[in-house]
């Protein structure tokens, strides 16, 4: 291979892999990534194993895509069978993890609002010193888990992740929360290394900066028989330019799904991001090699997998200079340290911002306000919308922000004043609570129960609401899921009756009548704020 400088081309795609699943935010953290292991994941592989023809017949119907159905033929049995085996022998601590969870439920369940402090020598020997025995007021009891402790213990297992990386030419990629990726995928890469491992940042460091390839090979450990597809992954054609923006006021700029660049002479800022790949196509959109050198901030909503995206993060992290991420509860199986798991996953400066909080900006601040919707219910806390104040505009990203308490959006509106340009999410159908937080139940949840408490967003009416009290001079529908590079982490499906569609065009409606601004960008748009 040459050692002349070469550039990773802008088409490689890089998915960070838990087990060989694609890795999202419960996968990440030790609290959480066993029990999904050992309740999801072995359960697909071993029905698939013990009848794969049901899982081929599942998937011919667009209905049942995005279920537990692993996306292979009757030929893959041997590897996922295969997989399957590896996982029991390797996951055996996450296997007694989630034993143990099971059981520490079943303690809890015997409180009865006297002191827990009997109850401590009976909490499994596992996980005893990793937990703190809680009421509520109500005099429920439930663990809190010390989740800065579990990383540093056997349960954070670096050693299950690994990238899979490949060459695609098209937008189209299987479901991934279903299927895990078997090494005999034609094309691709596996690398075994961590998501922290330093030489990750050298190898896409070279999609903008031209470098031998060779030590960044030794340095990930690449095996012989993987040199020429490993090699196949670099060009010698550089990329095109994409200089920092350095007009007058506030550039934005909407990549997808509810990823938006929002730029000034001073400072840059990227929310939720959910980026696509560089390849020939008909829809227009930007891309990786739209981005400038350097994101100073980095926004995350909440920890959903289309919002908290490692595989994009990763490729970025040599480019953030700071990632905003929302406090979690401090604990709770359900709500997982967003900031814990970034800076475990090699992000050094993490910045956790609670309900109201500022962060100065140059030419302005970022201000934390709450949101409600999307949750199911549960006690989540690592959620926040962000209003990014720049060169005297407005700006707030209220992702999935559903008004179930339309009095929410009244006190904000009482401390920030009106709003330049609303971004609103307006997926108001959602999944069942148990089609996320499934694996982390102590028991199965009633179907009734299930389906009552969907993780959805706004409503025509919800969103006008919201709107309504915030008095928007625009307003920019996203976080919709219909760009086809999202088609590997959801499954919408919409069409033109599909109800978050209609719902959203009665939000647009409502607003042409009373002269705000509204539209629901696809693939690419471009606004300017002066």
């Amino acid at each position: 291979m040459s050692s002349s400088p070469m550039y990773l081309k802008q088409n490689v795609v890089s998915e960070p892999l838990y087990n060989q699943w694609y890795a999202w935010w419960f996968l990440a953290s030790p609290m959480t990534a066993p029990l999904f292991v050992a309740n999801l994941h072995l359960k697909v592989m071993e029905s698939f194993v013990a009848n794969p023809a049901i899982h081929v017949a599942a998937l011919k119907s667009p209905a049942l895509r995005g279920g537990p159905y692993i996306n292979y033929g009757v030929d893959k049995v041997k590897e996922v069978q295969a997989l399957l085996e590896r996982t029991r022998k390797e996951e055996a601590l996450s296997l007694r993890y989630a034993q143990a969870m099971l059981e520490l439920h079943k303690l809890l369940d015997m409180a009865e609002g006297f002191s827990l402090e009997e109850l401590y020598p009976r909490v499994p020997d596992l996980l005893r010193g990793y937990v703190e025995l809680t009421y509520d007021l109500n005099h429920r009891a439930s663990p809190r888990f010390f989740e800065s402790l579990l990383y540093r213990g056997p349960f954070h297992r670096e050693s299950s992740q690994s990238l899979s990386m490949r060459l695609i030419h098209e937008d189209a990629r299987p479901y991934v929360f279903s299927t895990p990726r078997l090494d005999s995928v034609d094309g691709a890469l596996q690398i075994k290394r961590p998501y922290r491992d330093a030489a990750l940042d050298r190898l896409y460091a070279m999609t903008r900066t031209p470098g031998p390839v060779e030590p960044v090979r030794e340095a990930l450990g690449i095996e012989p028989r993987d040199h020429d597809t490993f090699a196949s992954f670099f060009t010698p054609e550089p990329p095109r330019p994409a200089p920092r923006y350095d007009g007058e006021g506030v550039r934005v700029r909407y990549f997808g799904h509810a990823c938006v660049l929002i730029e000034s002479r001073g400072v840059s800022l990227m929310t939720d991001p959910v980026i696509s790949y560089d390849f020939p196509s008909e829809l227009p959109r930007y891309t990786f090699a739209d981005l400038p050198e350097r994101i100073d901030y980095v926004l995350i909503t909440h920890g959903h997998a289309d919002h908290l995206m490692f595989e994009p993060l990763l490729q970025l992290r040599h480019r953030i200079g700071t990632i905003v991420v929302p406090a979690s509860s401090g604990g709770g199986l359900a709500d997982p340290s967003l900031k814990l798991m970034l800076k475990h996953a090699g992000f050094n400066n993490v910045v956790a911002l609670s309900e109201m909080d500022s962060l100065p900006l140059p030419g302005g601040e970022l201000i934390g306000l709450p949101f409600i919707g999307e949750h199911g219910d549960l006690n989540i806390q690592a959620k926040i919308a962000h209003l990014v104040r720049l060169e005297g505009k407005n700006l707030l990203m209220a992702a999935d922000s559903n008004a179930l308490e339309p009095r929410l959006y009244e006190h904000v509106h009482r401390e920030v004043g009106d709003i330049d340009m609303l971004w609103l999410g307006m997926e108001s159908e959602g999944g069942p609570l148990s089609w996320m937080y499934g694996p982390l139940l102590p028991a199965p949840i009633q179907r009734k129960m299930d389906q009552s408490r969907r993780l959805n967003g706004s409503n025509a009416a919800r969103a006008i609401d919201i709107v309504q009290r915030l008095n928007p001079k625009q307003v920019r529908i996203y976080a919709m899921g219909r760009e086809p590079w999202l088609g590997h982490v959801m499954v919408m499906g919409y069409h033109e009756n599909s109800p978050q569609l209609v719902e959203a065009r009665k939000l647009l409606e409502y607003c042409r009548e009373r002269g705000i601004s509204g539209e629901m960008p696809y693939g690419q748009a471009e606004l300017l704020l002066r």
